[in-house]
């Protein structure tokens, strides 16, 4: 019997019970495959148009206006109008974190074509979650702070310490503390927060890291093999990056204490 949309429950249950977060309306908005290609695409904190999301989404310029519609009504994302055209972005970094969150247990995508297999490895290799590094690069560089005693895990903080502030003191960065993020594709934590913005804005100001113009991708620069083997007291090996055997930026081999991480296998 339906009662007051309780099919013949007690009503104070069902009154109870939408008191819960609205879950189903939640995941209606990320099932759709053309909505999660594009909230992982905005997931760096850059704006997008339309017409740029359309492509990554894979649709015609129409389905992708009903998909960013939703995605905006539902506070996933934000837009913001520049004369004739309109800026789509991430909501905020709570949301690119849970996303994140949802990509760890996401089961993992094969990519088919030699270009979608090039542009998956380097985003394993180095990308942005929202404004602070992940991947492989993002996981190392947090375990090497934590190594060399400049981070204090305690989740889910990292702090810095008093030698994490002197040997960060060239990159002009305030005190801060940093939160931990789970890393989708390396499966341990990275470091995110106000230190790790401020560790990866710091990182591509002074152009030791490069972001890829199609994708929230970074590749290491020449002058970061330099910067960053002197920092982190590790042997970094540039590799040819993004499909090309020459450019200024590439995947690079890390080494310490004589045993070798690779980056860009």
């Amino acid at each position: 019997m339906y009662v007051d949309g309780c099919y013949g429950r007690d009503p104070s249950f069902c009154n109870e019970m939408s008191a819960d977060p609205d879950m189903a309306t939640l995941a209606a908005l990320l099932v759709e495959p053309a909505r999660a290609a594009i909230l992982m695409h905005l997931i760096d904190g850059r704006s997008w148009t339309a017409a740029e999301l359309a492509h990554v989404a894979g649709v015609k310029a129409p389905a992708a206006s009903v998909h960013l519609r939703k995605l905006t009504d539902g506070h996933l994302i934000c837009v913001t109008s520049a004369g004739r055209h309109r800026y789509f972005r991430i909501a905020d970094a709570e949301v690119a974190r849970r996303l994140e969150q949802l990509a760890f247990l996401a089961p993992a995508s094969t990519p088919v074509t030699p270009g979608a297999k090039r542009a998956a490895e380097n985003l394993r290799d180095c990308r942005l979650c929202y404004d602070h590094l992940a991947g492989r690069v993002g996981v190392f560089l947090t375990q090497r702070m934590i190594e060399l005693s400049w981070l204090a895990e305690e989740e889910p903080w990292y702090r810095l310490t008093t030698q994490g502030q002197r040997a960060l003191s060239p990159l002009n960065m305030e005190g801060v503390d940093g939160r931990t993020c789970m890393d989708w594709s390396e499966r341990r934590f990275h470091l995110a927060g106000a230190l790790g913005s401020q560790l990866a804005q710091a990182f591509i100001n002074k152009q030791w890291l490069q972001r890829d113009s199609k994708s929230r991708a970074l590749s290491i620069t020449p002058l970061g093999v330099e910067s960053l083997s002197a920092m982190f007291g590790a042997s970094v090996t540039l590799r040819p990056r993004f499909g090309g055997a020459g450019g200024n930026s590439g995947r690079f081999i890390v080494e310490k204490h004589h045993t070798p991480l690779v980056v860009g296998k």
